[in-house]
């Protein structure tokens, strides 16, 4: 049975021709039978403001925020949640009664693959400084990682999450004189279209043993996790945090559970992995 929509959600960020969000959340209005519609909706810098003045007039009930708006957002929004405000960064827009409401469902999925495991650390290396890293710093801080540097290529950014979340710092350059166990990409680099040969992370620096946690989905392989698997070491693909992140958001929009296996089938599935 064809369903008429009656309510519209969006992704926003720019580019979108990676996103594998509304594969997700269209899936799940199926499996529970919504008459909903997910849409990507690319938005560079600038049409942010008019964007945001469409979301309240449409009105849209819900979205996905990505690279680059999850920090710009927050402005735009009428109240943010707590652990939004810990991450300084929203992923996620939704209502509550005529109130607009920042959330951020990063750092759950962040972790979700971390405590399925049980896993420990003494020693992580966050690269990259946006919106994701911010959530990993968060997440980190609840599994008690007691050693945390993080770095990226525009020195200033780092410096500051450094700074906001009391962790180590130390330039692009010197990454690989970090002793790290757990190493986390946060960067594009590995991502399908012009980074997809990249790695921030180049083979030589992997040494002793570790887990290689990559948040790039597409593809689920990076050359990140590829060098990583080389070496000897464990590899967290990027689908993941997605699927548990993704879940979440549906869960706030919806009050339904999409099982995390569901989704990882349906997106491996729908990249051909």
């Amino acid at each position: 049975m064809i369903r008429t929509p009656e309510k519209l959600y969006a992704i926003i960020g720019h580019p979108l021709g990676h996103t594998m969000s509304p594969a997700l959340h269209n899936s799940g209005f199926n499996m529970f039978s919504l008459p909903a519609v997910y849409m990507a909706f690319p938005t560079p810098p600038e049409k942010l403001a008019d964007f945001m003045n469409a979301f309240r007039t449409l009105p849209i009930h819900g979205a996905s925020v990505t690279i680059p708006h999850k920090e710009t957002v927050m402005q735009y929004v009428d109240r943010i949640t707590p652990r939004a405000a810990k991450v300084g960064a929203v992923n996620t827009l939704f209502w509550d009664n005529e109130t607009l409401v920042g959330d951020n469902t990063d750092v759950l999925g962040f972790l979700a693959p971390l405590t399925q495991d049980d896993c420990t650390f003494r020693h992580a290396l966050i690269l990259g400084a946006g919106g994701a890293a911010k959530a990993v710093l968060a997440g980190l801080h609840e599994l008690n990682v007691q050693q945390v540097t993080i770095c990226n290529r525009t020195a200033e950014r780092a410096q500051h999450l450094a700074e906001q979340f009391a962790v180590e710092f130390v330039d692009w350059e010197k990454r690989g004189t970090v002793e790290a166990d757990l190493v986390i990409n946060t960067t594009p680099m590995g991502m399908s279209g012009e980074h997809v040969e990249k790695t921030p992370y180049p083979p030589e620096m992997f040494r002793n043993e570790g887990i290689a946690y990559d948040l790039v989905y597409n593809p689920l392989k990076t050359t990140f996790l590829r060098d990583a698997e080389k070496a000897g070491w464990n590899t967290i693909d990027g689908l993941h945090m997605f699927a548990a992140q993704g879940a979440e958001q549906f869960r706030l929009w919806t009050e339904k559970d999409i099982p995390l296996e569901h989704i990882r089938t349906l997106i491996s599935t729908t990249l051909g992995l």
